[in-house]
C-alpha cells in the first residue's frame, strides 16, 4: 500500500519513521508530476520543497502552528497533506481548488498569498496577535530567495529584529524566482550556500560540547565567539544577524533527517530565527532540474492558446525599436521570459534591466532614466504593477515623465485565480494625472502603438492580455484619443469595447442580433484615457451605448463614458458589461467568462431586452 494513501491529515506524517518519510517524498513527487502535467500549474517550485514541507509537518502542529507560504505557488504539498489529496487533481481547474493558499478553502491556509514578499510582514502580525492573546503557537513564514529581494521584506526584517518577536523564517534558497535571481542579495546567498557542511558541523558539535559536565556551557560560549568571527570572515553570514535575527544555515533542503533536527531546534527558540535551507528547483524531474524557468509554471494539457502571443510580439517589436533607437530601454521585475523580453535581453543587454521582484523600484528607476533623456518601457503583469501605485503617481505622473507601461496579463487570467486577475489596472491607472491609457485589439495594433509611443512625451500605459484572440484586417492609423469603427450600420446602437477579447465578444453579439434584424455599430475604444470626446459629443439623446471591458466598472471605460455623458447632459441609454469587483472563479479564461455570463448568447438576449425597454 503506498504510504501516501495512509495520509489523511497532517498528524499522519508524525507516525512515519525517517525511511518512510523518504519514500513518501518520492511518492509525493510522482503525484505532483502526474497531476500538474495534466492540470498545469507550478511544477518546479513544488518539486523543490517536498522534503522541507514534510519536515515542517513532522515537527510542527498545524493548524495550531501557523504556516505562511510566501507567494504560495509552492504550497501544493501543503495542500495534499492537509486533507486535499483527493482534490489535488482539480487544482487550478474550474470548481477545483486554488493553486495558492486560500483561507476560504481550508483552516490550514492561514493567510491568502499570491504576490511575493508578504509572508514575513503577515507572520509578524500573526505572531504579535498571538502574544497579545497570550497564546503559545509557532509562526513560520516560508519565503523563497527570489521574494527576499522585495523591499517589503527588509521593512519587515527591520521591525522584527527590533521587536525580537518570536517567529521563524524559513528561507527556501533555490537561486530562482521565475527568471534566475539577480542582484547583490543573490550574490551574498551564493557565497553562503557554499557552507552547508559548516552549518551541519556547528550544530552537531555544539550539542556534544554542551553535554560536557561543568565546562560545557563555557566552551559553547567560547565556540560561538570563535564561530562568529570565522563565519564573518569566510562567508559574511552576519547580514540577517545584523537585523537582529538568529541565523542558522545553510542546510541541505533535501536531507530530511537534518531538516527535522534543525527545525526541532529552532522550534524551541524564544527569539526570531531565520533558517536558511538550500533546495533544488525541479528536484526529482531531470528536465525540470535542467530547465527550472521552463518548468516553473506549465500549461494544462487542455490549454487552448492559439499561439498568437501579445507578450512575444511585445518583445520582438521592442527589440526592433531598440535597434533603431539607442534611447529605448526595457525594464522588468523578474519576468523576462513571461513578458517576452528575453529577446531584448539577448540583443540589448546594456539597455535591459531586470530589477528582481521589486516593482516599485522598477518604476522609480524608469523615472530616473526618463528624466535623463531615455525612453524606458516598464513591462510588468497587471496584477504586479498595482504594487507600485505610489511610484507611478509620485515619481512618473507628477513629473509628466515619458515612461511607457506595458501592462501584460490584463483582464481575466484564468487558473491563477483571485490574486492574479488583471481587472483593476484601468481603475488605478485612470486616476493618475497626465496618464494616457490604451488597449490594442490585436497584435498588429500593439505593434502600431509601440511605434507611435516612441515620440510620446508623457506617461503612457498599453494594456493587453497574454494572447490575442481577435483577427481583423482593419487597422487605421493611431491618432491620439481617437477610437476606431470596426463595424458600421445606420443604427444609433453602439457597442464600445476595450481590448480584443471584448471586441471579439461584441462582434459575435452583433452577428446574433443581426439575425434578429437588429444592427449595431462596433467601436474599438483603443484609447481609454482620454476618451474619444469628439465621438461622444456627436451622440444623440436617442442613442444606445453598450460598454464592454475586462476591468471592474468603477474607474473603468464604462464608468468614464457614463460620467462624461452626464456632464454633457446627454440622455443616451447606457448598459455596462464589466468584471465584478472580485473574481475568485478558477478555470480557463473561457470557463471564467462563461461563469460570469460573458457569452454572446446571453449578452445578445440581454441587449435585445434592453433595446425594447
Amino acid at each position: 500500500m503506498p504510504i501516501l494513501d495512509r495520509i489523511r491529515e497532517p498528524g499522519d506524517v508524525k507516525s512515519l519513521n525517517i525511511q518512510e518519510l523518504k519514500l513518501l517524498a518520492e511518492e509525493l513527487r510522482q503525484c505532483l508530476i502526474d497531476t500538474v502535467t495534466v492540470t498545469g500549474g507550478h511544477l518546479a517550485s513544488n518539486l523543490g520543497v517536498v522534503e522541507l514541507t514534510l519536515a515542517l509537518f513532522y515537527v510542527f502542529e498545524p493548524p495550531y502552528d501557523k504556516f505562511i507560504w510566501d507567494v504560495g505557488h509552492q504550497a501544493y504539498i501543503h495542500k495534499i497533506l492537509t486533507g486535499r489529496k483527493d482534490q489535488i487533481k482539480t487544482i487550478r481547474s474550474y470548481e477545483g481548488i486554488s493553486g495558492f493558499p486560500n483561507r476560504d478553502e481550508s483552516s490550514y491556509d492561514v493567510f491568502n498569498t499570491g504576490h511575493a514578499s508578504t509572508s514575513i510582514s503577515a507572520g509578524l502580525g500573526i505572531a504579535r496577535a498571538r502574544d497579545i492573546s497570550n497564546e503559545k503557537y509557532n509562526v513560520v513564514s516560508i519565503i523563497g530567495d527570489g521574494a527576499m529581494t522585495g523591499g517589503m521584506v527588509f521593512e519587515a526584517l527591520n521591525d522584527l529584529g527590533a521587536s525580537k518577536t518570536r517567529m521563524i523564517i524559513v528561507l527556501n534558497d533555490n537561486n530562482m524566482s521565475i527568471s534566475p535571481n539577480v542582484g547583490g542579495l543573490n550574490r551574498h546567498l551564493s557565497k553562503v550556500r557554499l557552507s552547508k557542511r559548516y552549518a551541519s558541523f556547528k550544530f552537531k558539535t555544539l550539542k556534544i560540547i554542551n553535554q560536557i559536565p561543568l565546562i560545557g556551557k563555557f566552551l559553547v560560549k567560547t565556540f560561538n565567539r570563535v564561530r562568529d568571527n570565522l563565519k564573518f570572515a569566510l562567508i559574511n553570514g552576519k547580514m540577517f544577524e545584523q537585523f537582529g535575527l538568529k541565523y542558522i544555515g545553510p542546510i541541505d533542503g533535501h536531507n530530511i533527517d537534518n531538516l527535522i533536527e534543525f527545525l526541532q531546534h529552532v522550534k524551541e527558540s524564544d527569539e526570531p530565527v531565520l533558517i536558511h535551507v538550500v533546495t533544488q528547483k525541479g528536484k526529482g524531474l531531470p528536465c525540470a532540474e535542467k530547465n527550472p524557468v521552463e518548468y516553473h509554471g506549465i500549461n494544462s494539457i487542455h490549454n487552448n492558446s492559439n499561439g498568437h502571443s501579445f507578450s512575444k510580439a511585445l518583445g520582438k517589436t521592442l527589440t526592433k525599436l531598440a535597434e533603431e533607437n539607442n534611447f529605448v530601454a526595457a525594464i522588468t521585475a523578474a519576468m523576462a521570459e513571461g513578458t517576452g523580453l528575453e529577446i531584448f535581453k539577448k540583443e540589448h543587454p546594456d539597455r535591459f534591466f531586470d530589477v528582481a521582484i521589486c516593482e516599485g523600484h522598477a518604476v522609480t528607476m524608469a523615472a530616473g532614466l526618463a528624466a535623463s533623456g531615455l525612453k524606458p518601457y516598464v513591462v510588468i503583469y497587471s496584477t504586479f504593477l498595482q504594487r507600485s501605485f505610489d511610484q507611478v503617481l509620485h515619481d512618473v505622473c507628477l513629473m509628466k515623465l515619458p515612461v511607457t507601461f506595458c501592462i501584460d496579463r490584463a483582464g481575466i487570467v484564468g487558473a491563477d485565480g483571485v490574486t492574479h486577475q488583471g481587472i483593476y489596472d484601468l481603475s488605478y491607472m485612470s486616476v493618475m494625472p497626465d496618464m494616457t491609457i490604451t488597449s490594442p485589439k490585436d497584435i498588429k495594433e500593439l505593434e502600431m502603438l509601440l511605434k507611435w509611443s516612441l515620440d510620446f512625451k508623457t506617461p503612457l500605459a498599453i494594456r493587453y492580455p497574454k494572447d490575442s484572440v481577435l483577427e481583423t484586417d482593419i487597422h487605421t492609423p493611431i491618432q491620439y484619443g481617437k477610437w476606431e469603427l470596426l463595424k458600421s450600420s445606420d443604427s444609433d446602437i453602439f457597442i464600445v469595447a476595450a481590448g480584443g477579447s471584448m471586441l471579439k465578444l461584441g462582434l459575435e453579439v452583433a452577428e446574433i442580433l443581426k439575425s434578429q434584424n437588429i444592427n449595431l455599430n462596433i467601436i474599438n475604444a483603443r484609447f481609454i484615457k482620454p476618451l474619444d470626446y469628439e465621438f461622444l459629443n456627436k451622440l444623440l439623446d436617442k442613442s444606445y451605448i453598450i460598454t464592454m471591458e475586462d476591468n471592474i466598472l468603477h474607474g473603468g471605460l464604462g464608468a468614464s463614458i457614463a460620467e462624461y455623458l452626464v456632464s454633457k447632459s446627454k440622455k443616451c441609454k447606457i448598459k455596462h458589461y464589466a468584471m465584478p469587483e472580485k473574481v475568485s472563479i478558477l478555470g480557463t479564461i473561457e470557463e471564467v467568462y462563461t461563469a460570469l455570463g460573458f457569452t454572446a448568447e446571453k449578452i445578445s438576449k440581454e441587449i435585445a431586452d434592453f433595446l425594447i425597454k
